[in-house]
């Protein structure tokens, strides 16, 4: 019977969620233990309520008549979990190239910078890999400045060919000067220099 009533209050909760949401375990902990929790999550998708993303983590789907269950991105749920650990989050290598548009590819495997815990969470054939890096690594201020920093750190200097650079800078004038200043004392010497170039 108390497996029954707890399914029903987390229902209930569901119903006044807004569709799309990221759903996790941890949300419903004031109504049970985590045992109960996930098992009744699981019930509520063995029902088609929800969608199973990854151990603990479920989808409240929201649906689309011609394109079906509008799945959230791989960017969206490392948010979503960033924001349930009360963590920073930074993505590097291609996740960073992707979100400058300096890359089309979309990888399999994301990774983040992260002063939360370090982990792997595996999204169908996708991984998201939270890495601990230490707190300087996380206290770039500006939004396109800090991808910038990890975008290039990715590519390499030896890598990087005048047409990239060009690239690079046209997108960092999207950024406010103070961010870049800010940002450039926090990146290797090569970096600062490219950064630094922007501004004059």
């Amino acid at each position: 019977m108390k497996r029954v009533v707890l399914e029903n209050k987390v229902a209930k909760k569901l119903k006044a969620a807004k569709k799309g949401k990221i759903i996790f375990a941890d949300d419903f902990t004031y109504l049970g233990n985590i045992e109960s929790i996930n098992k009744a999550l699981f019930r509520l998708k063995e029902k088609g309520v929800l969608i199973r993303l990854a151990h603990g983590i479920y989808l409240y789907p929201r649906t689309d008549n011609e394109l079906g269950v509008l799945y959230p991105s791989v960017e969206e749920i490392a948010a979503a979990i960033a924001r349930r650990d009360k963590a920073r989050i930074v993505p590097t290598g291609i996740q960073a190239l992707n979100k400058l548009g300096l890359s089309t590819q979309i990888p399999l495997k994301a990774i983040y910078l992260t002063d939360g815990a370090a982990r792997t969470v595996k999204i169908g054939n996708r991984t998201i890999t939270f890495k601990k890096t230490s707190p300087k690594n996380l206290l770039a201020k500006g939004e396109i400045s800090r991808l910038v920093i990890q975008a290039l750190k990715s590519m390499g200097k030896d890598n990087l060919g005048e047409e990239m650079l060009i690239r690079i800078e046209h997108i960092l004038k999207k950024e406010k000067k103070e961010n870049i200043m800010h940002d450039a004392k926090l990146a290797p010497g090569w970096i600062n220099k490219i950064l630094m170039s922007t501004i004059k």
